[in-house]
């Protein structure tokens, strides 16, 4: 998966710089990643990536981490 793509796009969503996005960042530590942009986000990876994140895990994607895990396997799943 290309991680500068992923950034790009959080940092889009998020009006942040890629640079500042590790694995640490959270919606605890952006400011303005609320609830509502959080659906943005969703929505723009579903976008950019080609895939569907299940109901079930979007509220969860709260983290960097968590969301580069989240959009490996769903990228895997559909080669």
């Amino acid at each position: 998966m290309d991680e500068t793509k992923l950034k790009s796009v959080i940092a889009t969503v998020l009006e942040i710089d890629p640079a500042d996005i590790d694995d640490d960042s959270s919606m605890d530590t952006i400011e303005k990643w609320d609830s509502i942009k959080h659906m943005d986000l969703i929505l723009s990876l579903e976008e950019e990536f080609g895939v569907s994140v299940p109901d079930e895990e979007a509220g969860e994607l709260t983290s960097y981490a968590l969301i580069k895990l989240v959009m490996k396997e769903l990228l895997e799943g559909r080669a």
